[in-house]
């Protein structure tokens, strides 16, 4: 297992280094986050873990570019001198694994890289083939016993076992990234690298670099030649999350890699065969938008041979105890987690908005807070009492109008700038967009 190790302070950096290779474990060390962000560009690791509180790139920014599309599948754990429970459900919000306040022994983050290790034994495991050419039940991988949720999980079967293109369409949250691993991890991909690309988080000029690689001087800063995600996902699975973020001038490029699966670096010219499958997902109704002449049609054929809607969890609540259960486990362990009798009931009737995503984050945030038992109070998350009946709404009524006045007050503080203001609140931009046109703002 790949460990990255990230803090400032030397000597605890060269320690825990030390101490984790010790155990066995591949360790490589960096004093800042900008060196750690190098490191996670060249290659995978499984663990990151990393000071908050460091200069320039922090522990925290490291963490959202990491669950941001760097390496979404890497847990990260923080550590900090200045720990708090605000902080923590911050990080927590963020996708953390865990959160250690300094001063601590190395022992105690030994327990939580070896759950993190036999999490992902567990996973490794899932979906191999037995002697009999038997497959492990796809319901391990993909939970759910609505209706809806059987014939999500008839179609990655299907397309497992292919080799076809798929499009993957649901709202934010729902789980569209789980659905293409799983298809890798059944299909006869599996034993090659499976690379997300999250389209959303890239720059414009910089969406063929980073797709495709660049030679020495290509431009300003190229200082050395740099493979891009389709080189590094040869023989495996690309993952393009958000499809149709990608600017319209390079979905011309993206088409040639898939009708002619070669490709070029940019400021090269010698070909470089794309032996990939791709899976591509989107939040958006594509069809609309070739409407619009923002995304081409003959793209959008190409990706969607196979394709799956995922529903929202408001449409198959039948689903929630499953999915609670799952989550607690991961999330406690071997530990046991008590409940507050009503928080069944809050479960089925929050209409979840952020989807399976928000119910996970819940969870996590009310066992954290709760230390050890999930309270009713703390699992949504924090903002003015509910409205009392008969007195203009209650807690769902409530918390969008928190939300609809912190999309407001973002962008009036970024001065209508919807990126920036996505960042203030610690969002993806698409994902603040689509909030925008939900309370019509946009």
């Amino acid at each position: 297992m790949r460990i990255l190790v990230v803090d400032d302070e030397e000597m605890k950096r060269i320690s825990l280094e030390e101490d984790l290779k010790g155990r066995g474990y591949e360790v490589v060390s960096c004093p800042d986050g900008e060196s750690a962000l190098a490191r996670l560009r060249e290659g995978p690791f499984h663990v990151v873990v990393a000071d908050l509180k460091m200069p320039g790139v922090s522990g925290l920014d490291l963490l959202k570019e990491v669950k941001g599309g760097l390496q979404p599948q890497a847990e990260v754990i923080l550590i900090t001198a200045y720990g708090s429970i605000p902080l923590a459900v911050e990080a927590m919000r963020h996708g953390a694994y865990d959160f250690l306040t300094k001063p601590f022994n190395n022992e105690r983050l030994f327990p939580i890289i070896e759950r993190i290790e036999k999490q992902l034994c567990r996973e490794r495991n899932k979906g191999k083939q037995d002697v009999c050419g038997k497959s492990e039940d796809v319901s391990d991988l993909l939970v759910g016993s609505s209706l809806a949720m059987q014939r999500v999980r008839e179609l990655v079967e299907i397309c497992a076992a292919s080799e076809a293109n798929v499009l993957i369409c649901g709202e934010t949250g729902v789980g569209k990234d789980l659905a293409a691993s799983v298809i890798h991890k059944l299909g006869s991909r599996r034993a090659h690298p499976f690379v997300k690309v999250s389209c959303a988080v890239f720059p414009r000029e910089l969406v063929s670099s980073e797709l495709y690689g660049h030679e020495k001087g290509a431009f300003t800063g190229a200082d050395g030649p740099r493979r891009g995600r389709f080189e590094l996902a040869q023989g495996g699975t690309i993952y393009l999350d958000d499809v149709d973020d990608i600017p319209l001038e390079e979905q011309v490029k993206l088409l040639r890699v898939i009708e002619e699966g070669v490709f070029e670096r940019v400021g090269g010219t010698t070909p470089v065969k794309a032996d990939v499958r791709i899976i591509a997902s989107t939040k958006e109704d594509l069809r609309l938008k070739i409407a619009e002449g923002s995304f081409r049609e003959d793209l959008y054929y190409r990706l969607n041979v196979m394709r799956i809607d995922i529903p929202p969890l408001r449409e198959r609540k039948e689903d929630i105890s499953l999915l609670v259960r799952r989550f607690l486990e991961e999330i406690a362990g071997t530990w046991k987690v008590e409940m507050d009798p009503e928080v069944p009931e809050i479960l089925h009737s929050h209409d979840w908005p952020g989807n399976v995503r928000e119910l996970r984050n819940a969870l996590r945030r009310a066992y954290l807070t709760g230390r050890g038992v999930v309270r009713a109070e703390g699992l949504l998350e924090e903002g003015p009492a509910p409205a009392a009946k008969g007195t203009g709404g209650g807690l769902r009524e409530t918390l969008n109008r928190v939300e609809r006045d912190l999309l407001q007050d973002a962008l009036r503080k970024a001065g209508g700038n919807k990126t920036a203001a996505a960042r203030l609140l610690g969002m993806k931009p698409s994902t603040f967009r689509d909030k925008l046109k939900r309370y019509g703002l946009a």
